[in-house]
């Protein structure tokens, strides 16, 4: 039997991620945000969604740019520390031993310590109510190169031992089930 709960954000987990801003060295502030996500593939375009009222919502609005930098089973604790404390009060990268990047495409710091770094620029701010949603198009991503398959090139999920969020609570990613497709691939 399923209860009805009154309506709610439900849909976990979700990558917790540490989204680095700020044009100078003096306003660079580290958020960590959990609504985020791909939104179209052609152009690349992703979103974040922040309360107006964090500290890091007048730098963005500012610059209009942002990294969204994933984040792993070992940056969790900077992670959430970085999330529950206000960059008005503390400068987030120095305290958390992370270091600010060179972005290619942005004006502003990438996490070093980071194995993905998305650089973004902000197409649209929507206000939703609690929080508004920042569009943006995808200009760059960095990877690190101790993640990337030597053979494919491609990104090693498992490998980097990607940060998951759901519901209060931080995961790493399970293991691997299946691959885009193997539902229907033809047996041979």
């Amino acid at each position: 039997m399923k209860h009805d709960w009154k309506p709610g954000t439900m849909i976990y987990p979700l990558p917790a991620v540490m989204v680095s801003c700020g044009s100078e060295p003096s306003e660079y502030n580290i958020i960590t945000v959990a609504w985020v996500g791909t939104i179209c593939t052609n152009p690349p375009m992703c979103y974040i969604s922040v309360r107006p009222e964090r500290h890091s919502y007048p730098v963005l609005k500012k610059n209009m740019e942002f990294v969204i930098n994933l984040t792993t089973r070992e940056l969790a604790y900077a992670t959430d520390w970085c999330g529950v404390n206000s960059g008005k009060d503390h400068h987030k990268f120095e305290e958390m031993g992370l270091t600010p990047g060179k972005a290619t495409l942005v004006n502003c710091p990438t996490i070093e310590e980071a194995p993905l770094c998305i650089e973004c620029r902000v197409k649209e701010v929507v206000a939703l109510g609690s929080h508004d949603m920042f569009i943006a198009d995808v200009l760059n991503v960095q990877a690190d190169d101790k993640y990337l398959d030597p053979d494919t090139g491609a990104f090693d999920m498992q490998r980097a031992d990607l940060l998951a969020y759901s519901h209060g609570k931080y995961y790493g990613l399970g293991d691997f089930v299946g691959k885009f497709g193997w539902s229907v691939k033809k047996k041979k």
